[in-house]
């Protein structure tokens, strides 16, 4: 993050944010944390790389992600469980092992690994909470963060062991890092879902906070435009 931690507070309560360092889990995601910059930075070299998160519904983490600069692709999904079961309607109904996931691309030299798990932790996914996100419930909404090299597994590591050793957050880190396998992209309908559907209910209530969040606490990294996939 680009914003020292006191004004950052001060901008989000100047933007009608109620900032807390400490969410509570009945209001997971409706607050904005101010994760700790990585003290263990990614150093993955030249060319695009590839991050795939797992933070609830993907809705909401592609929707952020969409809007950070260096991020060249981002492509709601399933992670974690075969192909068999990898479609919206079974993987709903529970037992597939999937996790609703966003797999992106992006270039290290714009926006660096550590920088996006600040992101995602500051302001997509509720580290505390099992199993869960905001208003959605199931194994499929778990949280997770998924390396694609042995440079993301190690910041993974240390940044995961950071956040409990910082006590922002009141209860344990349950957030895992879950070994790469198999992403599937989900139905087309579910790709850009915020940029194509606004007015959403879910939208407004659930995930344009988490972009106006980005916007304010990341100014640096934020793209107004949204970037589209499908």
């Amino acid at each position: 993050m680009k914003l020292a931690l006191p004004f950052a507070a001060a901008a989000l309560a100047a933007a009608g944010f109620a900032f807390t360092s400490l969410p509570s889990p009945a209001l997971a995601l409706e607050k904005p944390v101010n994760a700790p910059a990585a003290q263990r930075t990614a150093r993955e070299g030249a060319g695009l790389k590839t991050a795939i998160f797992a933070g609830g519904c993907f809705w909401g983490v592609e929707g952020v992600f969409s809007h950070v600069k260096g991020v060249k692709s981002a492509v709601s999904g399933y992670h974690g469980g075969s192909a068999a079961t990898a479609s919206y309607n079974r993987i709903i109904a529970g037992g597939t092992a999937h996790a609703e996931s966003v797999q992106m691309t992006y270039d290290p030299y714009v926006i660096r690994y550590d920088e996006l798990l600040r992101i995602f932790f500051s302001v997509v996914a509720d580290p505390t909470l099992r199993n869960r996100q905001g208003p959605d419930v199931g194994t499929h909404y778990r949280s997770a963060i998924i390396p694609t090299s042995a440079e993301q597994r190690a910041v993974a590591e240390a940044y995961l062991a950071q956040m409990e050793r910082s006590g922002i957050w009141d209860k344990p880190i349950v957030t895992r890092i879950e070994a790469q396998r198999t992403f599937y992209p989900a139905e087309r309908y579910h790709q850009d879902f915020m940029a194509k559907n606004p007015s959403h209910g879910y939208i407004l209530r659930w995930d344009k906070p988490k972009v106006d969040a980005l916007k304010v606490m990341f100014p640096a990294d934020f793209r107004p435009e949204f970037l589209r996939d499908g």
